[in-house]
C-alpha cells in the first residue's frame, strides 16, 4: 500500500478525493495508521467520512467545506499557491495518473491606495 505521506512530496496544497464510501473508509483507516489526525487531535476514524480532505505536512487532515468542493468542480478556479487533487483509489492502485486536477498559481499584483 502506498503511504499517504508520500503525497506530501507534491509541491503545493494536496487534496485527496475519495470517490465512494468504501474508499473513504480505507483512506481514514490508512491515515490513522500513518499517524494523521485532525487539527484538534481527533483520529480520522472518529469523524464522519467526507469525499474530499486536505492533507498537510504536519500530518493533519481537514475537511475542505463548500469552498474546497467548488474549487474541485470548477474549471476556472484560480489560486496563488499550487493545488493538487489526488484520486485516492487510483493512487493506491498504482495508477501513475492519480493527480486528477491541478491549479497552477496565477500571480496578480494587488495595489491598495490610502485615502
Amino acid at each position: 500500500m502506498k503511504p499517504i505521506a508520500d503525497l506530501l512530496q507534491l509541491k503545493g496544497q494536496v487534496y485527496v478525493y475519495l470517490p465512494n464510501r468504501q474508499m473513504q473508509q480505507i483512506f481514514l483507516t490508512n491515515a490513522e495508521a500513518e499517524g494523521f489526525t485532525f487539527g484538534d487531535g481527533v483520529r480520522p476514524t472518529e469523524r464522519e467520512a467526507d469525499d474530499i480532505y486536505r492533507i498537510k505536512p504536519d500530518h493533519t487532515i481537514c475537511f475542505v467545506g463548500w469552498v474546497g468542493h467548488v474549487a474541485f468542480r470548477s474549471k476556472g478556479a484560480h489560486s496563488v499557491v499550487p493545488m493538487f487533487w489526488v484520486d485516492y483509489a487510483k493512487y493506491i492502485n498504482g495508477d501513475r495518473r492519480f493527480v486528477i486536477k491541478r491549479i497552477h498559481p496565477k500571480w496578480t499584483t494587488f495595489f491598495c491606495a490610502r485615502q
